[in-house]
């Protein structure tokens, strides 16, 4: 039977009680039928269009609130209230039911009509390679919105760790939609089917090649070096790759393998370190670390010359489009800087960055001074985090977060814009800003790059992985480099630990040790990032840790005072370390289960 667009949206609707139209722009007409793509290429184009957009990335550090990194001094923001106890499976901030089905319906829309749709007339072979190029966006995008799915609802059902219900077809008005929920590892499998699927069809890198070039399976249709750069050439770069697949395949399986998912048997830490290694070794392991990746996004004319078509250095594995805007920094700028404060750092991550000679600050051999706490310390503290005392923004303004600070920055003057912990953001913010109102909007928008996976983060993928399969100083097969070579790259980079590192030799010797300085490392690198949230989750580690911050105050004598004080209290069950099925989805399927715990 021929399905119609009105059909399958109708069914969505129904199914999530959400409305797809206003995910297209403009709307698509209900009364279009799925022939029509055969014959409409950007009709057709426009469905897998909208799986991209429907990602659930975000450039703002959202979820990092709800954790002991940061807290909002916003009352209404949703994960402050999630974190603060009122997280119920309708009040949830991490939601991703009705947006990742939208998105597979989306792509498996695709998958099955992907081949009957004329691309291009001009030519057989160009014809079939942006059809390949279409199929390999639907089944890896497919792949990686289960996995958001999967990872938002799956969870304990009695004593089997359960996933999400699976689609592999489109579905219309007489599907049926009350159906049971896989295992995580039916799921697992299935993310991992479709990212493989998907290598099939895309390249190993988008960009243009000579004749010579041409792969060989489109050589022998006849394709020339023209046709294949308008497929696959340097124009398509920001679509999905082999590389970002690679990079896809390290996140999930290093998942699969931790310890609140490990029952389920789908990974090994082992595998979890062979996919990273896979993706590291494209880029040269350690020797191919960028050495300012740390600092990203303080690189402002790197940032400022970057072109949509430039490829891309080794620290971006993916990203969106490069965008002119202010808004990070108009929401968390200080006041004084015509900011909102949002997001405020907390005296527990501040605390969670060493000294420069790479001993945690609680160390004998430290040198931490309580009475001048920010300096000889890690240099990502003061490049993350504004601390008391530093400048920001584009007139260089020093800001002054104490409690007795005569202006609108310090701790508690004001609500929804000063601190509550007594430090401002840093990190992700372009420095060189200026927010007076007296500026155009023109004028106060400069080029931001979102990253939506570094290789930061699959370094740090290796270095757990490897370490809890093998030990500080093993390597997996085809990597010859191990955790303890990750872990001392990154912080050298960072200006951390000198060339010797006494704190990193000492935890070389101990699986445990090493354990701890790497979750500790990727606390800090990928902090405002929102991975701690996910992190400490899948780690079954530190929910329920108060934020704390720091009130600083001058004596008489002009000795500075800082005390730590508790901010906001944490407050999640056990259960918590996964997330809810909707409420509205059992109450409409019967076949659904609630995860335990969950009402």
């Amino acid at each position: 039977m021929m399905k119609t667009l009105g059909a399958a949206f109708f069914v969505l609707h129904c199914s999530c009680f959400v409305s797809c139209d206003d995910l297209f722009d403009p709307a698509i007409e209900n009364n279009r039928s799925l022939s029509e793509m055969e014959t409409d290429p950007v009709f057709a184009r426009g469905l897998i269009d909208n799986a991209f957009l429907a990602l659930p990335y975000s450039s703002a550090p959202e979820s990092d609130v709800a954790t002991d990194d940061a807290v909002s001094n916003d009352n209404d923001n949703n994960y402050k209230k999630m974190a603060t106890g009122s997280w119920t499976s309708e009040m949830n901030p991490v939601d991703q039911w009705a947006n990742r089905y939208h998105a597979i319906q989306y792509c498996n829309i695709m998958i099955e009509n992907c081949d009957k749709v004329m691309w291009d007339y001009s030519s057989k072979a160009l014809n079939q390679m942006h059809s390949d190029l279409y199929k390999g966006q639907a089944y890896a995008l497919r792949g990686l919105h289960l996995f958001y799915l999967l990872r938002s609802h799956c969870g304990m059902v009695g004593s089997e760790l359960m996933g999400v219900p699976i689609h592999l077809t489109s579905e219309d008005a007489t599907s049926d939609f009350n159906l049971p929920r896989n295992t995580f590892k039916e799921c697992y499998d299935q993310i991992m089917a479709d990212f493989n699927e998907a290598l099939k069809y895309v390249p190993e890198q988008y960009g243009d090649v000579d004749a010579v070039n041409v792969p060989a399976k489109y050589k022998s249709m006849g394709a020339t070096d023209a046709e294949y750069n308008r497929a696959f050439g340097t124009q398509q770069r920001g679509k999905i790759d082999a590389r970002i697949i690679a990079a896809f395949k390290a996140q999930v399986a290093l998942f699969a393998a931790s310890p609140a998912y490990a029952s389920a048997g789908a990974s090994t830490y082992a595998e979890a370190a062979s996919q990273a290694a896979a993706y590291l070794n494209i880029i040269g392991g350690v020797s191919g670390m960028q050495a300012d990746g740390w600092k990203w996004f303080a690189n402002t004319s790197w940032l400022d010359n970057f072109g949509a078509t430039d490829a891309n250095p080794n620290e971006i594995v993916w990203r969106a489009n490069v965008e002119k805007n202010h808004s990070l920094e108009e929401n968390n700028y200080p006041p004084t800087l015509y900011g909102k404060g949002r997001v405020n750092p907390t005296q527990n991550l501040v605390d969670a960055f060493p000294m420069a000679n790479g001993y945690p600050i609680s160390a004998a051999e430290s040198g931490f001074d309580a009475s001048n706490p920010y300096e000889g310390r890690d240099p990502r503290l003061k490049a993350y985090i504004l601390v008391n005392g530093e400048s920001q923004g584009a007139q260089g303004n020093v800001i002054n977060t104490a409690a007795d600070s005569k202006t609108l920055d310090g701790i508690n003057r004001e609500n929804g814009v000063s601190t509550k912990t007594g430090y401002y953001l840093r990190k992700l913010l372009r420095s060189d800003m200026n927010l007076d109102p007296s500026q155009s909007d023109d004028a106060k928008n400069k080029p931001h790059m979102a990253l939506r996976i570094r290789s930061t983060e699959i370094f740090l993928d290796y270095a757990e992985a490897v370490n809890e399969a093998i030990g500080p100083k093993g390597q997996v097969s085809g990597a010859n480099y191990s955790a303890y070579d990750v872990i001392k790259a990154l912080r050298q980079r960072a200006g951390v630990g000198g060339d010797d590192d006494p704190y990193l030799e000492a935890c070389a010797t101990s699986k445990d040790k090493m354990r701890e300085l790497i979750r500790n490392e990727r606390r800090l690198e990928l902090c405002f990032e929102n991975h701690r949230f996910w992190d400490l989750r899948r780690w079954q580690s530190g929910l329920n840790e108060t934020a704390k911050g720091v009130s600083i105050s001058t004596a008489a004598s002009g000795e500075v005072n800082y005390l730590t004080v508790d901010v906001e209290s944490r407050q999640y069950q056990d259960y918590m370390i996964y997330g809810p099925i909707p409420y509205s989805e059992l109450q409409k399927w019967s076949n659904l289960q609630q995860n335990n715990g969950w009402k």
